[in-house]
């Protein structure tokens, strides 16, 4: 598959653009045009494949992002709710 080849989402696109532009032109023997057609589907499943994995990655850094919120945000709730100094004393206020 185009993705396991290393390319980049770039380039395998730029090729499918330019297998549909050759077959788009016409005039192509019925055998050129069916390789051209079952190479642009290659490259076409390529670049599905590529933005499934950005997709995938999106996500994956999305649910990291919000499960440190979640905790970061519950360290400064139990922070609030638990904070009671042992060593001081309530003093009354002096008036001056």
């Amino acid at each position: 598959m185009a993705s396991e080849a290393g390319e980049g989402f770039e380039e395998v696109f730029r090729r499918l653009e330019e297998t549909v532009a050759r077959l788009e032109e016409g005039g192509l023997p019925l055998e050129e045009a069916l390789a051209l057609y079952e190479e642009g589907m290659r490259l076409a499943q390529g670049c599905q494949e590529l933005l499934d994995q950005a997709e995938l990655r999106i996500t994956r850094l999305q649910e990291a992002f919000a499960t440190y919120r979640e905790e970061a945000s519950k360290g400064l709730h139990e922070e609030e709710t638990t904070y009671a100094p042992e060593d001081e004393e309530d003093e009354p206020l002096a008036e001056g």
